[in-house]
């Protein structure tokens, strides 16, 4: 019996269980929106809220315990930089889970892994979209077919044989 006994084996040994939920980690913070299996989802955010929570310190020894738990550089400067600063205000709840579509192979229940908070710059610094300049009629040798396609008549659909 597993009295007293948290989390999820997720049907793999500890190792490969630690080594599973330190990549969907990574890919978390790295991507900001991921999309995997329910149960590994709900014990993503085990793994990935006290991360967060280190990043909204920046100390040497916050990036030294981020580091030792995600093993990529890159990732512990975005986690301090970009990720941690953004969540300063909020005291939990940086990830949300939304229940998707099973999975079409087995059937398994399939969730949306997300960073509650979208980053800012990235939304204000996008162009607006170029959808009010009509586009020019480029002047090719197109022009004459269209032209004589118009011109001919037009062709009956084919109709099916009936079966028989």
């Amino acid at each position: 019996m597993r009295h007293h006994m948290s989390g999820r084996q997720l049907s793999r040994n500890t190792a490969h269980r630690h080594a599973l939920l330190r990549n969907l980690a990574i890919a978390l913070l790295r991507y900001e929106t991921i999309r995997t299996t329910v149960p590994k989802a709900k014990e993503l955010r085990r793994v990935v809220e006290p991360i967060i929570t280190l990043g909204k310190s920046d100390n040497i020894a916050a990036r030294r315990r981020a580091f030792a738990k995600l093993r990529d550089e890159a990732l512990v400067e975005k986690l301090f930089t970009d990720v941690g600063p953004r969540f300063k205000a909020r005291a939990g709840g940086y990830t949300r889970i939304l229940k998707m579509e099973p999975r079409p192979g087995d059937s398994a229940p399939m969730a949306l892994v997300a960073l509650v908070d979208k980053p800012q710059a990235k939304t204000e610094a996008a162009p607006a979209p170029e959808a009010e300049k009509p586009k020019r009629a480029r002047k090719t040798a197109a022009a004459p077919k269209e032209a004589e396609a118009e011109a001919a008549p037009a062709k009956k659909p084919r109709r099916k044989k009936a079966a028989a």
